[in-house]
């Protein structure tokens, strides 16, 4: 049986694996270049938008959580294409569930963007 890291060793591990993860997603992603460029241009903007720490926090959260759930559902894609090039049901069912659920980050993302704006300039 192969040794478990534990403490440092299993920290610094986990940081590689996650980069590893991360150059995985930019290379093969097109979708999370996309959005990791959004991020890079809302990321300014939410200093300039928001007011509070608060504010920076809903602003950034929101930019963060798109590119968490454009992982995972990337994550989902990659397993359900390891099983097989065949079209199933269920295979189509997680594949569009996690897309769904980008969408829906993708709205959070909006509405909070688009309340804090209303409020800066029209509040």
């Amino acid at each position: 049986m192969k040794p478990r890291h534990t403490g440092w060793r299993h920290l610094v591990n986990s940081t590689r694996y996650s980069f590893k993860g991360l150059g995985a997603a930019y290379r093969h992603e097109a979708a999370f270049r996309q959005e990791l460029v959004l991020f890079a241009v809302l990321l300014p903007l939410a200093f300039w938008l928001g007011q509070t720490p608060v504010e920076w926090a809903l602003l950034l959260g929101s930019a963060l959580l798109m590119l968490v759930v454009e992982l995972l559902n990337s994550a989902i894609e990659s397993v359900v294409d390891r099983i097989g090039p065949e079209h199933h049901e269920l295979s189509g069912q997680a594949k569009d569930l996690g897309s769904a659920a980008v969408m829906l980050a993708l709205v959070i993302l909006g509405v909070v963007w688009g309340l804090l704006a209303w409020q800066r300039f029209f509040g």
